[in-house]
C-alpha cells in the first residue's frame, strides 16, 4: 500500500452514490490500493451524498454520461480503471462513457453488470447489458464483467414491524414456482470487497467473474427467515404461491405499461421484477453451475481468502435491524 496517493491508479466510478455504487467505493478505499474518484453530474455536485464521498477521500470529477465523448474524455483524464454501476434506465447510454474509455487507453472498463447470470432474451435488462459487452469487445476496450448473487439484503421475508410498504412487503412472502431452485446470494455491503480484488487481477482481463457467497434455495431462505426473525409461524400464514405463467403474466404488463409510459419507475419494476423472478426461480438460471457454464471465473475459487458469509450467519444480524427493509424504502 501506498501512502502517496499520487502513486496509486485512479479508478473512476460512475453510480457512486447508489447502492452497488456505493459498496465499491468502500471496497476499493478499504483495500488502499486505489485513488478513487466519481463522475457526479452537476446538478448533484452540492447534494449531501457528493458531500459524503469528498469527505471520505473520494475525488469528485464533474461530468455526466450525456456529456458527449469530448467531454467525458477530459472527465477520464489521468483514469486507469472505469467502472459504471449507473441506474437501470441508464444501460444504454453507456457508450459514449466507453468510446472516450477508448480514447483515453484505460487499462480496463467494468461496466454496469452487477446482476445475475443468464442467457439472452429472458430479461430485457439483461439482454441491454449483454449488448454492452458486445460493444465492448467490438471497440477493443480491455474489460472485465462482473455479475454477482441476489442481494441477501432482498432475499428474506421482511417482519411485519417493517415499514416498507404493503405491495412490496407482500411479495417477500412468496414463492415463485416450486420454490426448490438454487440461487447464489451476496451480501451488498461484500459486492466492493470483490470488485477491489478482481480489478486489480491480471487473471480476470478479457473475462467474466461470479461474486457470490451462499447458494440456496428460495423454500430454504423462507425457512431461514423464520428461524431468525422470530416469526415463523406469522411468515408461514403469509407464504403463497406465484405460478410460472403469473409471472408471465405480470412481466408482459410491466413491458406494457413501459411501452405507454417510458418514464414509469413503476412499470419498468414490474417487468424487471418479473423478469427475474422467472429467470431466478422458474429457469435456475442463478446458480454457480449455470454461471460456469456460460463461462464465469468463479470469485469464490479466485479468492479463498476473502470471508464467506452464509445467509443463515446474515440473517441473524438482519432481524435485529431497526429497519430490515431499508433497500426496499430505497427503490418503492
Amino acid at each position: 500500500m501506498s501512502s502517496d496517493r499520487s502513486a496509486l491508479p485512479i479508478v473512476l466510478v460512475v453510480g457512486a452514490t447508489g447502492a452497488t455504487g456505493g459498496s465499491i467505493v468502500k471496497g476499493l478505499l478499504a483495500s488502499g490500493h486505489f485513488h478513487v474518484a466519481a463522475l457526479v453530474r452537476p446538478a448533484s455536485q452540492s447534494k449531501s451524498a457528493t458531500q459524503a464521498l469528498r469527505t471520505s477521500g473520494v475525488d469528485i470529477r464533474i461530468g455526466d454520461l450525456t456529456d458527449g465523448v469530448a467531454k467525458l474524455t477530459d472527465a477520464l483524464a489521468g483514469v486507469e480503471i472505469v467502472i459504471s454501476a449507473v441506474v437501470a434506465w441508464s444501460i444504454l447510454a453507456q457508450k459514449d462513457l466507453i468510446r472516450a474509455a477508448k480514447d483515453v487507453g484505460v487499462q480496463r472498463i467494468v461496466p454496469c453488470d452487477f446482476g445475475t447470470p443468464g442467457k439472452r432474451g429472458v430479461r430485457e435488462l439483461t439482454d441491454e447489458k449483454l449488448a454492452i459487452r458486445d460493444f465492448i469487445k467490438e471497440l477493443g476496450v480491455p474489460h472485465t464483467f462482473i455479475d454477482v448473487g441476489w442481494w441477501m439484503q432482498i432475499t428474506l421475508p421482511l417482519p411485519t414491524r417493517s415499514k416498507v410498504r404493503d405491495d412490496w412487503k407482500m411479495m417477500t412472502y412468496a414463492v415463485y414456482g416450486s420454490g426448490e431452485h438454487k440461487m447464489l446470494v451476496t451480501d451488498l455491503k461484500d459486492i466492493g470487497v470483490f470488485v477491489a480484488r478482481i480489478i486489480a487481477d491480471p487473471r480476470t482481463l478479457g473475462h467474466a467473474v461470479i461474486v457470490w457467497e451462499d447458494e440456496v434455495t428460495q423454500l430454504e431462505a423462507h425457512e431461514i427467515g423464520e428461524r431468525a426473525s422470530g416469526e415463523a409461524e406469522v411468515f408461514k400464514a403469509k407464504r403463497f404461491n406465484v405460478p410460472a405463467e403469473a409471472i408471465l403474466k405480470y412481466a408482459a404488463e410491466g413491458k406494457a405499461e413501459v411501452e405507454k409510459d417510458p418514464a414509469s419507475f413503476a412499470a419498468h419494476a414490474k417487468q424487471s421484477q418479473s423478469e427475474y423472478m422467472y429467470s431466478l426461480h422458474i429457469l435456475g438460471e442463478n446458480t454457480l453451475e449455470n454461471a460456469k457454464a456460460l463461462g464465469y471465473l468463479d470469485a469464490r475459487e479466485l479468492y479463498p481468502d476473502l470471508p464467506k458469509h452464509a445467509l443463515e450467519e446474515f440473517a441473524k444480524d438482519y432481524y435485529n435491524l431497526e429497519e430490515p427493509g431499508k433497500e426496499y424504502l430505497v427503490i418503492s
